[in-house]
């Protein structure tokens, strides 16, 4: 028996050999491994208030990632799977530039499309507006911006956006911006892949965080 049929055993997950063939129907042609979980959809947040109203009734700093045109599925699948590691609790993305949740992001997500929600809205400048009305500090990064990107303050609430490899955020996302800064690039490569960079900003906030925890200073909720 594999580890992972072990593992899932003692979990109490029930396990049912199959033939190959049933297995690639029920993958629906997707690369298994030899392994399909049959599993019930867990509901996740909606709407970004609810997000900050449950976070402010456990008084905890909000951090979330803002992604704005990144239509690469591989991207944002990546950006998701590092988004659940460092305990994101929303990304938001523009409906009409933006990728949605398809197969490839769940699959490069590696089950983090599934934990972590991702709120497509309609009007990205306006949702952006309404975060700092929350209170939310929006931090956007560019590689232009002179903001010192280890001067930033991650314990309070944050959004840290960005933007499309190359073309990086729009005039609106970016004059919408509490502050900008630029991650320091200290060799001959110009610029980060977008989902390198949001784990590049989002793991600051969590060494940030985490030294507080450690010092016993208390983080503002959002």
């Amino acid at each position: 028996m594999s580890l992972l049929a072990r593992q899932a055993g003692i979990a109490g997950v029930r396990i049912r050999p199959v033939s190959a063939a049933e297995l690639d129907a029920l993958a629906r042609g997707l690369r298994h491994q030899g392994i399909v979980a049959i599993a019930q959809v867990q509901p996740l947040a909606t709407d970004i208030d609810d997000v900050l109203d449950d976070l402010e009734a456990r008084g905890e700093a909000a951090l979330l990632l803002v992604l704005d045109s990144v239509t690469d599925p591989h991207n944002l699948g990546a950006c998701l799977r590092t988004a659940d590691a460092a305990g994101v609790h929303a990304v938001i993305a523009p409906r009409n530039r933006a990728v949605g949740l398809g197969s490839t992001v769940a699959r490069v997500a590696c089950g983090a499309a599934e934990t972590v929600p991702y709120l497509m809205v309609t009007n990205l400048a306006r949702t952006l507006r309404h975060l700092k009305d929350r209170g939310v500090w929006l931090i956007g990064t560019d590689d232009r911006a002179g903001g010192d990107f280890h001067g930033v303050d991650a314990r309070r609430p944050v959004a840290w956006v960005l933007g499309a490899e190359g073309e990086g955020m729009r005039r609106l996302t970016r004059e919408a911006c509490d502050e900008c800064v630029a991650i320091p690039m200290l060799g001959s490569v110009g610029s980060l892949n977008v989902s390198v960079a949001s784990a590049v900003c989002l793991y600051e906030a969590v060494r940030q965080r985490m030294a507080a925890d450690r010092a016993g200073v208390g983080r503002e909720g959002a």
